[in-house]
């Protein structure tokens, strides 16, 4: 709140005169008191990095997919309010899991959001775990399959699903918790490569996986289809997007280089869409993985990405007109060092 500390009173020592001779003097002030009081205390500056005071907590849940006789694990970070949070859905890289990341899970949920970590069995941690170390990235690469893609097309409805039934439902802990009518979906690697297909990349021109209660996409490492034109695949994705890679940032197995990651963002052109290249970033500097963090990158990457992402949440599930302005503004550069590369298209601009 603005303080009004002294007002009118606060004077120096010099005398002041009465003012019942002075009607018109009297009314003006009186005037400028009443404005003075009636301006409502100005808001912060908007800040994608502060959070709430209240606690966020996390809680595992498995889904059952009763249809396709699987459980798909989940990881669901709540903030501290009860009422109804705006959800996330997050879908882990290649070998990876619903504890990944949790940066972004306390974060999110810190400004109010339920965020929601999908476990993919089948290209999650279960295929090198238990493995030799030399034969690990061997099984990376078999896990990398499009029997692997098809069942995360189908995860992802099935975890929606179930959330509807949850918060919707009597007795269980996401009783009330989530308010569905506002999703948005991200995702690392492979997970991109499963936002893009929920968010309504085709495939072959004809298919597409499209999941229509989702309201906005982020890409972390996004890909292009290995055959095919990257226009044709983006061209039908009209809901907001994203993208965030690196001049560095190529595939583990092999089947990416920077340079193709890139040509997402300017084939996305139904969709407002926003794109960040960081300077030297690779595949990894958006991932935390427990005994795989390093702090200089935390510090460097992290941080931007965080805000980032905030800004586009607040502006696609909520409606923050200051997190829009922030988005397209001075705001986001800030974050940035100048040899980064922060682009909008033009459907962003003007939006």
């Amino acid at each position: 709140m603005m303080a009004l500390d002294g007002g009118i009173a606060n004077r120096s020592s010099a005398t002041i005169r009465p003012l019942e001779g002075f009607p018109c003097m009297k009314r003006f002030i009186f005037l400028l008191c009443t404005a003075v009081l009636a301006v409502p205390a100005q808001s912060a500056a908007y800040d994608p990095l502060a959070v709430g005071k209240g606690e966020v907590k996390s809680a595992t849940f498995d889904v059952q997919d009763a249809k396709r006789n699987r459980t798909i694990p989940i990881r669901v970070y709540l903030p501290g309010s009860e009422k109804p949070a705006q959800v996330i859905l997050f879908s882990h890289g290649l070998g990876g899991s619903r504890d990944n990341n949790p940066y972004l899970g306390n974060h999110w949920a810190g400004r109010g959001y339920a965020v929601v970590f999908v476990q993919h069995p089948g290209s999650d941690e279960s295929v090198w775990k238990g493995e030799p170390a030399l034969k690990r990235m061997g099984a990376m690469k078999k896990a990398a399959s499009g029997e692997a893609f098809m069942d995360r097309t189908k995860d992802i409805p099935a975890v929606i699903d179930a959330l509807e039934v949850w918060t919707a439902g009597k007795g269980h802990a996401l009783e009330g918790r989530l308010d569905l009518a506002h999703i948005g979906m991200s995702g690392h690697s492979f997970g991109a490569m499963t936002t893009q297909a929920m968010a309504g990349q085709s495939f072959g021109g004809r298919l597409s996986f499209v999941e229509k209660r989702i309201d906005a996409a982020l890409m972390m490492s996004p890909s292009i289809p290995k055959l095919g034109d990257p226009a044709k695949a983006f061209g039908k994705i009209t809901i907001p997007c994203l993208l965030m890679t690196g001049t560095e940032d190529d595939s583990p197995i092999g089947d990416m280089e920077p340079e193709d990651r890139i040509k997402v963002f300017p084939s996305l052109t139904n969709a407002p869409a926003w794109q960040v290249v960081f300077d030297k970033a690779t595949h990894m500097s958006f991932g935390e993985r427990k005994g795989f963090r390093n702090r200089r990158e935390s510090d460097r990457y992290h941080t931007a990405i965080l805000a980032l992402s905030t800004a586009f949440w607040d502006a696609h599930l909520r409606g923050d007109k200051a997190a829009a302005e922030w988005l397209n503004g001075e705001g986001a550069k800030k974050v940035l060092l100048p040899q980064d590369r922060w682009e909008i298209n033009a459907k962003a601009s003007a939006g």
